[in-house]
């Protein structure tokens, strides 16, 4: 290569290690933090929405054809079916309302999750970037950086599939509601929706104690062992914890 793209790269691994180091050093243990006060709050404050106290927000009500919906009769049809009933409420044929509770804790733990996931990339790129080339003995700082990857690999896929869980509740839920669109004079699908929805709910408050049981395990082990992950040859006599 040419000096003038030595250069550059030079320049992109240098930002990349200040990027990484930042990342462990500062925004990770902010991270850990933040997440543990959402964790306590959930548990304590009524005013989290993740807190237990409040309503599950399920809402059963099945809107039928003729424009009956468990109240009042509707008055007049809207535009594209949809019925107004003597409330003022909108309520549209053969639908069951979406959970919008859930829906927003979804939406918090996705955005988590996505945050968690481009911080373990630009990590894993600072790590692998450090690593030396490949040669024989003295291969003990090498091992503890392979071992670091794994970890972080494995926060990766742990990340990923808590963004995916929202997905998966969606289709549940929808399963439920169809029964319930087709068969609503049925008690027990109405209560099926609600045990879904608190389960669901609980669920929520464990994937947000799981996040931030990801950015503690990781971090910890990335500053027990920043010395071999910075200089993998410098010594060999350091245990890997």
């Amino acid at each position: 290569m040419d000096k003038n793209t030595t250069a550059k790269l030079d320049d992109f691994r240098k930002k990349i290690t200040e990027a990484g180091e930042h990342i462990v050093f500062h925004v990770f243990p902010t991270k850990i933090l933040e997440m543990h006060e959402a964790v306590q709050a959930a548990a304590s404050s009524a005013n989290s929405p993740f807190n237990a106290s409040q309503s599950s927000g399920t809402d059963a009500t099945v809107c039928s054809p003729s424009g009956e919906d468990g109240g009042p009769k509707k008055r007049k049809r809207e535009d594209e079916g949809a019925v107004r009933g003597a409330t003022g409420r909108i309520c549209y044929p053969e639908a069951v309302s979406a959970n919008q509770r859930l829906v927003g804790l979804h939406t918090f733990i996705k955005r988590e999750c996505e945050e968690l996931g481009v911080l373990v990339d630009q990590v894993k790129l600072w790590i692998t970037l450090t690593m030396p080339k490949i040669e024989d003995g003295d291969n003990f700082g090498v091992e503890i950086q392979t071992e670091v990857l794994s970890e972080l690999d494995r926060v990766h896929q742990s990340a990923y599939n808590l963004r995916d869980l929202a997905r998966q509740d969606h289709l549940d839920r929808a399963k439920i509601c169809s029964k319930l669109i087709k068969y609503p004079n049925i008690e027990d699908y109405a209560v099926a929706l609600k045990e879904h929805d608190e389960k669901h709910l609980y669920m929520a408050r464990e994937n947000l104690t799981d996040i931030r049981n990801l950015y503690a395990v990781m971090t910890d082990l990335i500053h027990k062992n920043i010395s071999k992950i910075r200089a993998p040859k410098a010594n060999n006599s350091m245990g890997l914890y």
